[in-house]
């Protein structure tokens, strides 16, 4: 197994033009598990220069229902519904902080597309009288945990996030009036004996005020980038790092004016910034019942614990499933030679936990807490290596440690 390397991962904004997308489409999936927990939401969300369009299918009590008579010269919708929708995506976009001439969250032009549920996708989902609920899609989930940061997350990406959440914070905070919310982040680690050494190079491109790429502003925006940095990655690693701040020049033009965005095109940057692998499905804008969001958060809730628990120093897991199927197809775990005990062993011991419920897609929901508006604070700067709170980010809980160190004897 190679140990000295160079190794990157980049992040993204939550005023990266895809980040606003993502979290357009999670405030819409709150905004609908807020009326019914039991919802069944898939909205995508395109957002260009003064226009955001929402496209997708639900199911929500008290907001869509099909089989509501009353409702049917509506569309279905209940009275209100689709100002409320509306309301919800111009505080969202407000809340990120645009108000450009090229994306203001009050004057773009807003497009409503989202309409019922598929009924032979609600067939094959749904439980009844002689059937589980089953997989809302087919697909492979992975998880993965690595004790390089506090966080068991990759140190590249752990920096990554950092240094544009500070930056973001600055932001609205007023501590930094001269920048503007789309940003991005790029760290490349040297890694000896597979433990990170040297920041050899960090990149970062933010939209700024006029005047800012240039002169005097100029260098007080790369001095201003350059102590955040120092702020987020140890001194240690900081001794021979090239920086990249605003490489191109001028970045005044950003967000979805400079650039369309589209929910679930940031999937690297929303997981392990490509240090494990990826099954291909976006998590923002989808229920839990999509296992493409589910069943990932178990992934890392599954192989953070088993790091945790002191069985591996890197854990990856895949799950996979077929739609209208509660019961996983395989579940594999690789400990990438770092682990204690045997990989089979590990993944006995994590299907014989009766509170895991054998991983279906119902025991996830209810072991995990999915059916509740969790979800926009997910949308940026990662789903994972966040804090569990309440009943935020509850995949990142260390509650199964003791579980499978029973189970391992």
């Amino acid at each position: 197994m190679r140990t000295d390397y160079l190794f990157t991962s980049e992040s993204v904004s939550e005023g990266h033009p895809d980040k606003v997308a993502d979290q357009i489409s999670d405030s819409i999936v709150d905004l609908f598990l807020s009326k019914d927990p039991e919802a069944r939401i898939a909205c995508e969300t395109l957002c260009t220069t003064q226009l955001v369009v929402l496209a997708g299918e639900i199911r929500c009590k008290g907001v869509y229902e099909r089989d509501n008579e009353e409702w049917a010269a509506n569309d279905y919708w209940a009275p209100g519904a689709k100002e409320e929708i509306e309301r919800v995506v111009r505080n969202t976009v407000r809340e990120i902080g645009y108000e450009q001439d090229g994306f203001h969250w009050e004057r773009l032009e807003f497009i409503n597309r989202l309409h019922g549920q598929s009924q032979h996708i609600a067939q094959g989902v749904d439980a009844s009288d002689n059937k589980d609920e089953g997989a809302g899609d087919q697909g492979i989930m992975f998880g993965y945990a690595t004790d390089e940061t506090p966080d068991l997350m990759p140190a590249t990406l752990y920096y990554s996030h950092k240094i544009l959440e500070k930056m973001a914070a600055d932001r609205h905070s007023g501590a930094a009036p001269f920048l503007e919310p789309d940003a991005k982040s790029q760290v490349t680690l040297r890694y000896e004996g597979s433990l990170p050494v040297a920041a050899t190079a960090v990149v970062v491109s933010t939209q700024h005020a006029p005047g800012y790429d240039e002169g005097e502003k100029e260098a007080e925006l790369h001095a201003y980038v350059k102590r955040v940095v120092a702020e987020v990655i140890p001194p240690v690693l900081l001794r021979e790092t090239e920086y990249f701040i605003n490489p191109t020049g001028s970045f005044e033009i950003g967000g979805p004016d400079g650039d369309a965005g589209l929910t679930g095109r940031k999937i690297i940057v929303d997981t392990y910034g490509g240090a494990a692998p990826h099954g291909g499905g976006a998590f923002s804008g989808k229920d839990p019942t999509k296992v493409d969001r589910s069943a990932a958060y178990i992934s890392r809730y599954l192989a953070k614990n088993v790091v945790a628990a002191g069985l591996a120093t890197r854990c990856t897991i895949q799950l996979a499933y077929a739609i209208g199927v509660s019961k996983p197809l395989s579940l594999y775990v690789d400990t990438h030679e770092t682990g204690t005990v045997g990989d089979d062993k590990i993944e006995a011991a994590i299907l014989s936990l009766p509170k895991l419920g054998g991983l279906t897609p119902r025991s996830i929901r209810t072991h995990l807490g999915l059916n509740k508006p969790i979800y926009k604070p997910t949308a940026a700067y990662g789903h994972f290596g966040r804090k569990a709170d309440g009943d935020l980010f509850p995949w990142e809980r260390l509650d199964l440690v003791d579980d499978l160190k029973d189970a391992l004897g």
